[in-house]
């Protein structure tokens, strides 16, 4: 059986954007995971969603991989970008569109 880290690892090295939330992209659960939904639908960046709410394991590993102990947390090819204040803050400064453009991934032109 792989272990939480594992399950982790494996899922950002298959997707080049992928949020923890509460809830799913299209049914987010919370108000913060639905601000970094909108936020990353805003720019165009497709990403995968994995619902916390639905595994309780990844919910907690998680918090331990990032050593952040907040839901939503954003990561872009692997690498943790923060939680919903920091991804807000970095999309109002053009911050984050220009961390997703260094990495090689699409977003649409403002």
């Amino acid at each position: 059986m792989d272990s939480v880290k594992d399950r982790i690892e494996s899922d950002l090295k298959a997707n080049d954007v992928v949020l923890y939330m509460k809830g799913t992209p299209v049914f987010p659960q919370c108000g913060f995971s639905a601000a970094v939904v909108q936020v990353l639908t805003h720019l165009g960046v497709k990403f995968k969603g994995i619902n916390v709410l639905e595994d309780p394991e990844i919910r907690n590993g998680i918090k331990e991989f990032a050593n952040w102990p907040t839901i939503p947390q954003l990561y872009v090819k692997g690498e943790f970008v923060g939680g919903c204040d920091i991804v807000r803050e970095m999309y109002q400064t053009g911050e984050l569109a220009e961390l997703l453009q260094t990495k090689g991934i699409g977003t649409k032109a403002a």
